[in-house]
């Protein structure tokens, strides 16, 4: 597994507590309790968790819808001067998203070790693409993992 530098900024944290949040919602509505926060130039333009039960759609991933919304926010597909917050590491087809909206930079809290496409499982921001996003992780790692644990714990019981 590949090492992130986790460089944070005194911001970060606020934002990732506001994905905490939508993933908290997520967990309400039986979804994986992820949550995503999309920031352009430190104001919130799109937030989203996990819909893929209820909508019925292997792609509404938290990190797509927020995408989806932002690009609606700004008028455009390109994301330029936004950190997208996410509680956990990206899969490879949120990578995908997050590379081709030229989303600037990427913090999770979790990784993921399964699916993760920002260093855990392989890393797309260390191939050769025309753009590159920074990626932090492990902010608030903890408390995204207890959400995480807490959710399918309850599934197993089911």
């Amino acid at each position: 597994m590949k090492e992130i530098k986790n460089t944070f900024l005194p911001e970060d944290e606020k934002y990732m507590q506001m994905a905490l949040m939508l993933a908290e919602q997520a967990m309400l509505e039986d979804e994986v309790p992820i949550g995503a926060v999309l920031v352009h130039k430190g104001e919130v333009i799109a937030r989203a968790y996990n819909r893929r039960e209820q909508n019925k759609c292997a792609t509404h991933h938290a990190e797509i819808l927020a995408i989806e919304e932002g690009c609606r926010t700004l008028g455009g597909w390109r994301l330029p001067d936004c950190t997208l917050y996410v509680t956990m590491e990206p899969c490879a087809m949120c990578a995908g998203a997050i590379v081709n909206a030229r989303i600037e930079r990427v913090v999770y809290g979790v990784p993921d070790v399964r699916f993760g496409a920002f260093g855990s499982l392989f890393d797309l921001s260390a191939l050769p693409t025309n753009h590159t996003p920074a990626v932090a992780g492990g902010l608030m790692r903890d408390e995204c993992l207890a959400l995480l644990r807490a959710y399918f714990k309850q599934k197993r019981k089911n």
